[in-house]
């Protein structure tokens, strides 16, 4: 560890701690309270949940990792569908097995270490995944944006109003992000929620009445789970995508601190922080946990490495939970506001999808790796379903198995085969040029 880094690690004053902890739970905001509001979740009550699984993560993993846990986009789209389809109830049963699943994995990287899931689940796999969850919710972004459901099915606003306050923040999220300097860069999602939600605001959009009626103080809209096996097999690949995310989240901020997480407290310790907090979050009616990459940037960009900065932000999460005002107000944000800032945020997550090809240097030239990519982008965006009725399968779950069992069965020397193919024609060229 560099020497910069030994001289954060010195005491610092306990006012300090907790206003470092106040603006860490600032930095996530936005993006957390985004994900239920998409899915019909209370804020309030994943604002309890973030708070809840991030002291659960630093409980397992000794209070070693300066990270906060919140709402994961990841699992978006399959909680709309699953809700539709099941129900809130059975999809909070559903990510509690998520979650499960999660811990699976932690004990068999304990037992057989960390390259496991590289093994398993390579960039060629996780990368088409990801693309399909964010290209998979591109309509949803562009319905809101016009003013309309997520799904389409009716106006909720006119088409011209929706898009003047979609678009102001849309371009507001855009400029934030590339123009921000300091910590203001690192709330783009929060910038575009003001100055759109203000926009609407003088349009005339946005109901307050709900806000007036509702009590200063209450205890948050907690949802007990059921559990349905249906929603639990759809939603059980989901959690592929994100466990490999996590991978990267633990190194992202192992290099920001200069400490080798993976080793110690583990990537076991980790993953299984992660895994607990979903579980819990489901018990309560939270939408799954995961690592924030806005937090970890608020980290590398104050220096503050001291984790119980967290701790103090999952209190300050709780804490706020219990204001049930401030989650009514959450509630009144129009869908074109949101909408505006999905177009950013969907496209986001398949750009991460496509960059997971990038830096793996994957050869899309090789037959192999282009029959998993482009059959697994195909059965996802294209909503192949697989069986009938209660016994079928589509969407992430669907694609991402796909993409496991080709990669599994897909024989590894055909991409030699491929290669020489791919020589001798290139070869015949020069020699045809010449």
């Amino acid at each position: 560890m560099s020497d910069s880094n030994t001289v954060n690690l010195v005491p610092e004053p306990l006012w300090r701690t907790v206003l470092a902890g106040s603006q860490m739970l600032f930095v996530a905001f936005g993006a957390l309270v985004l994900m239920p509001l998409l899915t019909g979740m209370d804020p309030s009550v994943a604002l309890f949940t973030a708070g809840l699984g991030t002291l659960m993560f630093q409980f397992v993993t000794k209070r070693q990792v300066p990270v906060f846990l919140a709402s994961s986009f990841v699992f978006i789209a399959p909680i709309i569908y699953s809700t539709q389809t099941w129900g809130m109830a059975a999809t909070l049963g559903a990510l509690f097995c998520a979650g499960l699943v999660y811990m699976l994995l932690a004990l068999i990287v304990k037992v057989r270490g960390a390259g496991f899931l590289h093994r398993l689940l390579p960039p060629v796999v996780v990368g088409p995944v990801i693309m399909v969850i964010g290209l998979g919710l591109a309509p949803i972004a562009v319905n809101m944006a016009m003013g309309k459901a997520g799904d389409g099915s009716i106006e909720l606003f006119p088409y011209i109003d929706a898009m003047i306050v979609s678009m102001s923040a849309l371009v507001t999220t855009l400029l934030v992000a590339t123009l921000g300097r300091g910590i203001f860069r690192l709330l783009p999602i929060l910038s575009g929620v003001v100055v759109g939600y203000t926009v609407a605001h003088f349009m005339g959009m946005v109901n307050y009445d709900i806000v007036a009626a509702a009590p200063l103080i209450a205890v948050p809209a907690f949802v007990l789970p059921e559990f349905q096996w249906q929603a639990i097999l759809f939603m059980i690949p989901v959690a592929i995508a994100p466990a490999i995310e996590h991978v990267g989240d633990v190194l992202a901020i192992g290099h920001v601190t200069g400490k080798d997480y993976i080793k110690k407290p583990g990537l076991h310790r980790t993953l299984f922080g992660d895994g607990i907090a979903t579980s819990a979050a489901a018990l309560f009616g939270g939408p799954p946990n995961t690592t924030y990459s806005e937090v970890t940037g608020a980290v590398m960009l104050t220096r503050s490495f001291n984790p119980m900065i967290m701790v103090w932000a999952a209190v300050f999460a709780i804490a706020l939970a219990f204001v049930a005002k401030f989650g009514i107000l959450l509630q009144t944000i129009p869908a074109p506001v949101m909408g505006g800032i999905l177009i950013l945020l969907f496209g986001s997550i398949a750009a991460v999808g496509m960059n997971t090809l990038i830096k793996a240097k994957v050869d899309l030239a090789q037959q192999r790796n282009l029959v998993i990519v482009a059959t697994t982008l195909v059965f996802g965006i294209g909503g192949m379903v697989v069986g009938k009725g209660e016994f079928s399968m589509q969407g992430v779950s669907l694609c991402g198995l796909i993409a496991i069992l080709l990669n599994l069965v897909l024989p590894m020397g055909q991409v030699a085969d491929d290669l020489s193919e791919e020589k001798a024609v290139v070869d015949d060229l020069v020699d045809h040029a010449k």
